[in-house]
Protein backbone atom coordinates (compact mmCIF):
# COMPACT_ATOMS: atom_id res chain seq x y z
CA UNK A 1 0.00 0.00 0.00
CA UNK A 2 2.55 2.31 0.77
CA UNK A 3 3.88 2.17 -2.80
CA UNK A 4 1.13 3.15 -4.07
CA UNK A 5 0.68 5.81 -1.86
CA UNK A 6 3.98 6.88 -3.27
CA UNK A 7 2.86 6.15 -7.23
CA UNK A 8 2.45 9.97 -7.73
CA UNK A 9 5.28 11.31 -6.44
CA UNK A 10 7.70 8.45 -8.12
CA UNK A 11 5.90 7.94 -11.24
CA UNK A 12 7.69 10.84 -13.00
CA UNK A 13 6.23 10.53 -16.71
CA UNK A 14 3.63 8.76 -16.12
CA UNK A 15 1.08 10.73 -14.96
CA UNK A 16 1.97 13.61 -17.31
CA UNK A 17 -0.65 12.96 -20.49
CA UNK A 18 -2.17 15.40 -21.83
CA UNK A 19 -5.17 15.70 -19.14
CA UNK A 20 -2.97 14.77 -16.17
CA UNK A 21 -3.30 17.10 -13.30
CA UNK A 22 0.16 16.67 -12.00
CA UNK A 23 1.59 18.49 -15.08
CA UNK A 24 0.02 21.82 -14.09
CA UNK A 25 0.03 24.69 -16.16
CA UNK A 26 -1.50 28.41 -14.36
CA UNK A 27 -1.49 29.34 -10.80
CA UNK A 28 -5.37 27.74 -10.11
CA UNK A 29 -4.42 24.38 -11.49
CA UNK A 30 -1.09 24.81 -9.20
CA UNK A 31 -2.71 25.74 -5.94
CA UNK A 32 -4.93 22.53 -6.27
CA UNK A 33 -2.09 20.27 -6.80
CA UNK A 34 -0.55 21.98 -3.42
CA UNK A 35 -3.34 20.92 -1.73
CA UNK A 36 -2.98 17.57 -2.83
CA UNK A 37 0.32 17.32 -2.05
CA UNK A 38 -0.03 19.09 1.44
CA UNK A 39 -2.72 16.24 2.29
CA UNK A 40 -1.28 13.26 0.59
CA UNK A 41 2.20 13.70 2.62
CA UNK A 42 0.07 14.17 6.15
CA UNK A 43 -1.90 11.02 5.06
CA UNK A 44 1.22 9.31 4.15
CA UNK A 45 2.99 9.86 7.43
CA UNK A 46 0.23 8.94 9.83
CA UNK A 47 -0.42 5.67 7.28
CA UNK A 48 3.48 5.29 7.88
CA UNK A 49 3.23 5.55 11.84
CA UNK A 50 -0.07 3.39 12.10
CA UNK A 51 1.68 1.15 9.78
CA UNK A 52 5.07 0.67 11.83
CA UNK A 53 2.78 0.48 14.91
CA UNK A 54 0.62 -2.44 13.91
CA UNK A 55 3.68 -4.30 12.43
CA UNK A 56 5.71 -3.77 15.76
CA UNK A 57 2.76 -5.15 17.67
CA UNK A 58 2.49 -7.73 15.56
CA UNK A 59 6.04 -9.10 15.63
CA UNK A 60 6.17 -8.76 18.93
CA UNK A 61 3.28 -10.01 20.79
CA UNK A 62 2.79 -12.81 18.09
CA UNK A 63 2.93 -16.29 19.68
CA UNK A 64 5.58 -18.13 18.56
CA UNK A 65 4.76 -21.30 20.33
CA UNK A 66 1.64 -23.04 21.67
CA UNK A 67 2.43 -21.75 25.14
CA UNK A 68 2.31 -18.21 23.96
CA UNK A 69 -1.34 -19.04 22.69
CA UNK A 70 -2.40 -19.63 26.47
CA UNK A 71 -0.58 -16.99 27.95
CA UNK A 72 -1.54 -13.90 29.95
CA UNK A 73 -2.37 -10.88 27.48
CA UNK A 74 0.41 -7.97 27.55
CA UNK A 75 -0.69 -4.55 29.52
CA UNK A 76 -3.18 -2.78 27.80
CA UNK A 77 -2.97 1.30 26.65
CA UNK A 78 -6.33 1.00 26.74
CA UNK A 79 -7.95 4.34 28.48
CA UNK A 80 -4.15 5.44 29.35
CA UNK A 81 -5.11 9.66 29.18
CA UNK A 82 -1.50 10.59 27.84
CA UNK A 83 -2.19 7.87 24.62
CA UNK A 84 -5.55 9.27 24.17
CA UNK A 85 -4.80 12.84 24.59
CA UNK A 86 -2.03 12.78 22.77
CA UNK A 87 -4.00 10.93 19.59
CA UNK A 88 -6.60 13.16 19.82
CA UNK A 89 -4.00 16.81 19.77
CA UNK A 90 -2.18 14.67 16.71
CA UNK A 91 -5.56 13.98 15.06
CA UNK A 92 -6.74 17.98 15.49
CA UNK A 93 -2.86 18.94 13.92
CA UNK A 94 -3.37 16.65 11.06
CA UNK A 95 -6.96 18.38 10.34
CA UNK A 96 -5.63 22.18 10.58
CA UNK A 97 -2.30 21.44 8.84
CA UNK A 98 -4.16 20.24 5.61
CA UNK A 99 -7.75 22.81 6.47
CA UNK A 100 -5.39 25.70 6.06
CA UNK A 101 -3.75 25.82 2.88
CA UNK A 102 -7.15 24.11 1.57
CA UNK A 103 -9.41 26.81 2.88
CA UNK A 104 -6.59 29.53 1.38
CA UNK A 105 -7.13 27.68 -2.11
CA UNK A 106 -10.67 27.70 -1.80
CA UNK A 107 -11.19 31.44 -1.70
CA UNK A 108 -8.14 31.75 -4.39
CA UNK A 109 -9.64 29.70 -7.05
CA UNK A 110 -12.97 30.70 -6.42
CA UNK A 111 -12.69 33.51 -8.50
CA UNK A 112 -10.29 36.00 -10.00
CA UNK A 113 -8.09 37.97 -7.25
CA UNK A 114 -9.19 41.31 -6.64
CA UNK A 115 -5.82 42.97 -7.72
CA UNK A 116 -6.24 40.96 -11.07
CA UNK A 117 -9.72 41.73 -12.13
CA UNK A 118 -9.11 44.76 -13.52
CA UNK A 119 -7.12 42.50 -16.71
CA UNK A 120 -9.25 39.70 -16.61
CA UNK A 121 -10.64 38.35 -19.57
CA UNK A 122 -14.06 37.29 -19.62
CA UNK A 123 -15.88 34.19 -21.96
CA UNK A 124 -19.21 32.33 -21.37
CA UNK A 125 -19.07 28.21 -21.81
CA UNK A 126 -22.27 26.84 -22.58
CA UNK A 127 -22.67 23.35 -22.52
CA UNK A 128 -25.11 20.96 -24.93
CA UNK A 129 -25.40 17.53 -25.45
CA UNK A 130 -22.90 17.12 -26.44
CA UNK A 131 -20.78 19.93 -27.20
CA UNK A 132 -19.70 23.45 -26.03
CA UNK A 133 -20.39 26.65 -27.21
CA UNK A 134 -18.04 29.39 -25.93
CA UNK A 135 -19.15 33.44 -26.17
CA UNK A 136 -16.79 36.45 -26.41
CA UNK A 137 -19.31 38.84 -24.94
CA UNK A 138 -17.18 41.73 -25.37
CA UNK A 139 -16.16 40.72 -28.96
CA UNK A 140 -18.99 41.70 -31.21
CA UNK A 141 -19.98 40.72 -34.72
CA UNK A 142 -22.54 42.00 -37.04
CA UNK A 143 -24.70 38.97 -38.18
CA UNK A 144 -27.13 38.09 -40.83
CA UNK A 145 -30.53 39.11 -39.70
CA UNK A 146 -29.36 42.61 -39.01
CA UNK A 147 -27.72 44.13 -35.41
CA UNK A 148 -24.77 42.78 -33.63
CA UNK A 149 -24.73 39.62 -30.80
CA UNK A 150 -21.30 38.67 -29.41
CA UNK A 151 -18.42 36.12 -31.01
CA UNK A 152 -19.35 32.79 -30.91
CA UNK A 153 -17.02 29.85 -30.80
CA UNK A 154 -17.70 25.89 -30.55
CA UNK A 155 -15.27 23.15 -28.95
CA UNK A 156 -11.85 25.06 -29.42
CA UNK A 157 -11.79 27.66 -26.53
CA UNK A 158 -8.82 30.12 -27.44
CA UNK A 159 -7.55 32.46 -25.07
CA UNK A 160 -4.50 35.14 -23.86
CA UNK A 161 -1.62 33.60 -22.36
CA UNK A 162 -0.25 35.52 -18.83
CA UNK A 163 -3.65 36.62 -18.25
CA UNK A 164 -6.81 35.69 -16.02
CA UNK A 165 -9.45 34.78 -17.95
CA UNK A 166 -13.28 34.41 -15.75
CA UNK A 167 -15.43 31.37 -17.32
CA UNK A 168 -19.29 32.31 -16.67
CA UNK A 169 -20.88 28.75 -16.85
CA UNK A 170 -24.34 27.57 -18.51
CA UNK A 171 -25.91 24.92 -20.26
CA UNK A 172 -29.39 24.37 -22.08
CA UNK A 173 -30.10 20.74 -21.09
CA UNK A 174 -28.78 18.82 -18.06
CA UNK A 175 -25.80 19.10 -15.85
CA UNK A 176 -22.35 19.49 -17.40
CA UNK A 177 -18.96 19.87 -15.49
CA UNK A 178 -16.39 22.36 -17.09
CA UNK A 179 -12.63 20.83 -16.96
CA UNK A 180 -9.21 21.64 -17.97
CA UNK A 181 -7.08 19.86 -16.15
CA UNK A 182 -4.05 21.34 -16.35
CA UNK A 183 -5.58 25.25 -16.11
CA UNK A 184 -8.35 24.53 -13.31
CA UNK A 185 -10.31 21.85 -11.63
CA UNK A 186 -14.07 20.29 -12.22
CA UNK A 187 -16.95 23.10 -11.75
CA UNK A 188 -20.76 22.26 -12.59
CA UNK A 189 -22.67 23.72 -15.76
CA UNK A 190 -26.47 23.74 -13.49
CA UNK A 191 -29.59 24.46 -15.74
CA UNK A 192 -31.49 27.61 -14.27
CA UNK A 193 -28.49 28.81 -12.38
CA UNK A 194 -25.44 30.74 -12.90
CA UNK A 195 -22.34 28.93 -12.30
CA UNK A 196 -18.34 30.80 -12.70
CA UNK A 197 -14.57 29.77 -12.46
CA UNK A 198 -11.29 31.44 -13.50
CA UNK A 199 -8.49 29.81 -15.13
CA UNK A 200 -4.98 30.74 -16.46
CA UNK A 201 -2.15 29.43 -18.58
CA UNK A 202 1.13 30.70 -18.16
CA UNK A 203 2.17 30.77 -21.29
CA UNK A 204 1.05 30.27 -24.71
CA UNK A 205 -0.15 26.13 -25.25
CA UNK A 206 -2.41 23.45 -26.34
CA UNK A 207 -5.21 21.95 -23.34
CA UNK A 208 -7.15 19.29 -23.53
CA UNK A 209 -10.73 19.72 -21.88
CA UNK A 210 -13.63 17.57 -20.34
CA UNK A 211 -17.21 17.59 -19.67
CA UNK A 212 -16.75 15.76 -15.90
CA UNK A 213 -20.36 15.23 -15.43
CA UNK A 214 -22.52 12.45 -16.80
CA UNK A 215 -24.83 14.20 -19.32
CA UNK A 216 -25.86 11.68 -21.34
CA UNK A 217 -25.39 8.95 -23.96
CA UNK A 218 -22.16 10.08 -25.20
CA UNK A 219 -21.06 12.28 -22.09
CA UNK A 220 -17.54 10.58 -22.44
CA UNK A 221 -16.71 11.69 -25.95
CA UNK A 222 -17.97 15.43 -25.00
CA UNK A 223 -14.47 17.18 -25.16
CA UNK A 224 -12.91 20.69 -25.69
CA UNK A 225 -9.89 22.07 -26.39
CA UNK A 226 -8.09 25.59 -24.72
CA UNK A 227 -5.51 27.15 -26.99
CA UNK A 228 -3.61 29.94 -25.06
CA UNK A 229 -2.31 32.85 -27.33
CA UNK A 230 0.43 35.72 -27.09
CA UNK A 231 -1.55 38.79 -26.54
CA UNK A 232 -0.51 40.04 -29.98
CA UNK A 233 -1.68 36.36 -31.34
CA UNK A 234 -4.85 36.94 -29.75
CA UNK A 235 -5.98 40.08 -31.07
CA UNK A 236 -5.34 39.02 -34.60
CA UNK A 237 -6.91 36.07 -34.33
CA UNK A 238 -9.99 37.58 -32.82
CA UNK A 239 -9.85 40.17 -35.36
CA UNK A 240 -10.06 37.46 -37.93
CA UNK A 241 -13.08 35.69 -36.00
CA UNK A 242 -14.89 38.45 -36.37
CA UNK A 243 -14.54 39.17 -39.98
CA UNK A 244 -17.64 37.01 -42.47
CA UNK A 245 -16.98 33.63 -43.39
CA UNK A 246 -14.58 33.38 -46.06
CA UNK A 247 -15.68 32.69 -49.83
CA UNK A 248 -13.84 31.08 -52.80
CA UNK A 249 -15.27 32.15 -55.58
CA UNK A 250 -16.41 29.88 -58.41
CA UNK A 251 -17.15 30.48 -62.31
CA UNK A 252 -20.54 30.29 -62.58
CA UNK A 253 -20.08 27.36 -65.52
CA UNK A 254 -17.70 25.23 -63.29
CA UNK A 255 -17.75 21.49 -63.30
CA UNK A 256 -16.84 19.44 -60.30
CA UNK A 257 -13.55 17.74 -61.59
CA UNK A 258 -12.37 16.50 -58.14
CA UNK A 259 -12.41 12.83 -57.75
CA UNK A 260 -14.17 11.43 -55.11
CA UNK A 261 -11.19 9.64 -52.59
CA UNK A 262 -11.49 6.96 -50.73
CA UNK A 263 -12.26 8.00 -47.53
CA UNK A 264 -12.24 4.40 -46.04
CA UNK A 265 -14.64 2.91 -43.64
CA UNK A 266 -14.94 3.76 -40.02
CA UNK A 267 -16.15 1.33 -37.26
CA UNK A 268 -18.41 2.64 -33.93
CA UNK A 269 -15.60 4.35 -31.59
CA UNK A 270 -12.72 4.36 -33.92
CA UNK A 271 -10.02 6.36 -32.88
CA UNK A 272 -9.99 9.90 -34.24
CA UNK A 273 -6.05 10.89 -33.66
CA UNK A 274 -3.01 10.57 -35.32
CA UNK A 275 0.61 10.19 -33.98
CA UNK A 276 1.64 13.52 -35.81
CA UNK A 277 -0.94 15.70 -34.01
CA UNK A 278 -0.38 14.61 -30.68
CA UNK A 279 3.88 15.32 -31.35
CA UNK A 280 2.88 18.81 -31.72
CA UNK A 281 -1.30 19.65 -31.25
CA UNK A 282 -0.09 23.63 -30.46
CA UNK A 283 2.49 23.55 -34.14
CA UNK A 284 -0.79 21.76 -35.90
CA UNK A 285 -3.26 24.26 -34.51
CA UNK A 286 -0.82 27.06 -36.20
CA UNK A 287 -0.75 25.22 -39.21
CA UNK A 288 -4.65 24.73 -39.02
CA UNK A 289 -5.08 28.92 -39.30
CA UNK A 290 -3.14 29.23 -42.87
CA UNK A 291 -5.09 30.21 -45.92
CA UNK A 292 -4.24 27.61 -48.31
CA UNK A 293 -2.29 28.62 -51.41
CA UNK A 294 -3.69 29.23 -54.92
CA UNK A 295 -4.36 25.86 -56.70
CA UNK A 296 -4.46 24.02 -53.05
CA UNK A 297 -8.58 24.36 -53.30
CA UNK A 298 -11.02 23.30 -55.99
CA UNK A 299 -13.54 26.09 -56.28
CA UNK A 300 -16.01 24.31 -57.86
CA UNK A 301 -16.22 21.56 -55.33
CA UNK A 302 -16.35 23.86 -52.37
CA UNK A 303 -19.63 25.94 -54.64
CA UNK A 304 -20.95 22.64 -54.74
CA UNK A 305 -20.25 22.07 -51.30
CA UNK A 306 -22.04 25.22 -50.55
CA UNK A 307 -25.24 24.39 -52.42
CA UNK A 308 -25.18 21.24 -50.67
CA UNK A 309 -24.74 22.76 -46.98
CA UNK A 310 -28.42 24.73 -48.10
CA UNK A 311 -29.89 21.55 -49.78
CA UNK A 312 -29.58 19.06 -47.08
CA UNK A 313 -31.05 21.54 -44.39
CA UNK A 314 -27.23 22.14 -42.38
CA UNK A 315 -28.04 26.07 -42.88
CA UNK A 316 -31.23 25.43 -40.85
CA UNK A 317 -28.96 24.47 -37.17
CA UNK A 318 -25.72 26.40 -38.03
CA UNK A 319 -24.29 29.51 -38.55
CA UNK A 320 -21.90 30.68 -41.22
CA UNK A 321 -21.34 34.10 -40.93
CA UNK A 322 -21.72 36.00 -44.37
CA UNK A 323 -22.68 32.69 -46.16
CA UNK A 324 -26.84 31.24 -45.87
CA UNK A 325 -26.28 29.36 -42.59
CA UNK A 326 -28.05 31.33 -39.85
CA UNK A 327 -29.49 28.58 -37.22
CA UNK A 328 -28.42 28.58 -33.50
CA UNK A 329 -29.29 24.89 -32.42
CA UNK A 330 -25.77 23.35 -33.56
CA UNK A 331 -21.94 25.11 -33.69
CA UNK A 332 -21.28 27.40 -35.53
CA UNK A 333 -19.17 26.52 -38.59
CA UNK A 334 -18.00 30.09 -39.86
CA UNK A 335 -14.30 29.19 -38.90
CA UNK A 336 -14.63 25.70 -38.59
CA UNK A 337 -11.85 24.91 -41.26
CA UNK A 338 -9.52 26.65 -38.83
CA UNK A 339 -10.09 24.09 -35.88
CA UNK A 340 -8.04 21.42 -34.89
CA UNK A 341 -11.14 19.22 -34.00
CA UNK A 342 -14.63 18.14 -35.41
CA UNK A 343 -17.32 15.92 -33.46
CA UNK A 344 -16.65 17.93 -29.87
CA UNK A 345 -13.22 17.46 -29.59
CA UNK A 346 -13.47 13.66 -30.64
CA UNK A 347 -11.88 14.07 -34.15
CA UNK A 348 -8.92 15.45 -35.38
CA UNK A 349 -10.24 17.96 -38.27
CA UNK A 350 -8.98 15.79 -41.22
CA UNK A 351 -10.74 15.52 -44.80
CA UNK A 352 -11.31 11.72 -43.65
CA UNK A 353 -12.57 12.62 -40.05
CA UNK A 354 -14.98 15.35 -41.05
CA UNK A 355 -16.30 13.49 -43.90
CA UNK A 356 -16.46 10.34 -41.54
CA UNK A 357 -18.66 12.90 -39.21
CA UNK A 358 -21.08 14.61 -41.88
CA UNK A 359 -21.53 10.81 -43.41
CA UNK A 360 -21.79 8.82 -40.12
CA UNK A 361 -22.79 10.91 -36.86
CA UNK A 362 -24.68 8.19 -35.51
CA UNK A 363 -21.40 6.21 -35.24
CA UNK A 364 -19.15 8.69 -34.41
CA UNK A 365 -21.72 9.68 -31.44
CA UNK A 366 -24.48 7.46 -30.71
CA UNK A 367 -27.73 10.02 -29.82
CA UNK A 368 -26.20 13.18 -31.16
CA UNK A 369 -29.46 15.45 -32.17
CA UNK A 370 -27.61 16.04 -35.77
CA UNK A 371 -28.69 12.46 -36.42
CA UNK A 372 -31.53 11.81 -34.46
CA UNK A 373 -33.15 15.23 -35.31
CA UNK A 374 -34.95 16.10 -31.65
CA UNK A 375 -34.10 19.40 -30.21
CA UNK A 376 -34.89 19.86 -26.58
CA UNK A 377 -36.51 23.65 -26.32
CA UNK A 378 -37.85 25.63 -23.39
CA UNK A 379 -40.95 24.57 -24.59
CA UNK A 380 -39.96 20.65 -24.76
CA UNK A 381 -38.80 18.39 -27.82
CA UNK A 382 -39.39 19.73 -31.32
CA UNK A 383 -38.41 17.31 -34.56
CA UNK A 384 -36.13 19.07 -36.85
CA UNK A 385 -35.08 17.49 -40.18
CA UNK A 386 -32.65 15.12 -39.50
CA UNK A 387 -30.63 12.05 -41.08
CA UNK A 388 -32.20 8.92 -42.27
CA UNK A 389 -32.65 6.10 -39.39
CA UNK A 390 -30.12 3.11 -39.24
CA UNK A 391 -31.67 -0.54 -39.07
CA UNK A 392 -29.67 -1.87 -36.53
CA UNK A 393 -29.99 -5.41 -37.45
CA UNK A 394 -28.91 -4.84 -41.06
CA UNK A 395 -27.23 -1.41 -40.76
CA UNK A 396 -29.23 -0.40 -43.49
CA UNK A 397 -30.29 3.73 -43.58
CA UNK A 398 -34.25 3.71 -43.50
CA UNK A 399 -36.22 6.62 -43.73
CA UNK A 400 -37.35 8.65 -40.97
CA UNK A 401 -39.29 12.10 -40.69
CA UNK A 402 -36.24 14.57 -41.33
CA UNK A 403 -35.34 12.02 -44.18
CA UNK A 404 -31.65 13.49 -45.04
CA UNK A 405 -29.38 11.89 -46.27
CA UNK A 406 -26.10 12.89 -47.68
CA UNK A 407 -24.45 10.71 -50.22
CA UNK A 408 -21.08 9.92 -50.79
CA UNK A 409 -20.43 12.84 -53.62
CA UNK A 410 -22.40 15.49 -51.50
CA UNK A 411 -19.84 14.50 -48.36
CA UNK A 412 -16.97 14.77 -50.49
CA UNK A 413 -18.15 18.28 -51.32
CA UNK A 414 -19.22 19.24 -48.06
CA UNK A 415 -15.73 18.07 -46.46
CA UNK A 416 -13.99 21.20 -49.16
CA UNK A 417 -16.59 23.67 -48.35
CA UNK A 418 -16.07 23.22 -44.53
CA UNK A 419 -12.63 23.33 -45.12
CA UNK A 420 -11.99 25.85 -46.68
CA UNK A 421 -14.18 28.13 -44.11
CA UNK A 422 -10.54 29.53 -42.02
Amino acid sequence: MLLVALIPLLSGGWLSGPQSTFDTKGPVAETQLEVFYVTLWVTMIIFAIVGSVLAYTTWKFKARNAADEHAEPPPQGHGNPLVELSLIVASILALVVIAVPTLKAIWYTYDVPEDQMDMAYEVNAIGYQWWFKFEYPTEMTPQPFGGEAPLVSANELVIPAGRPVRVNLRTVDVIHSFWVPKLAGKVDMIPNRGNHLWLQADEPGYFWGQCAEFCGESHAVMRFRVIALAEDDFANWLENQKLPARTVEAAEDAEILAAMPDYGTFEVNQAGWSEEFDADPMGNWEAWQEIPAEGEEDPALIAAGRRAFVENRCAGCHMVRGHEGMGNIGPDLTRIGSRTTVAAGLLENTPENLYRWITEPDRVKPGNYMYHSRIVTPKGMVTMPGYTTRDPATGERAPSPGDIEVTPEEGHALVAYLKSLK
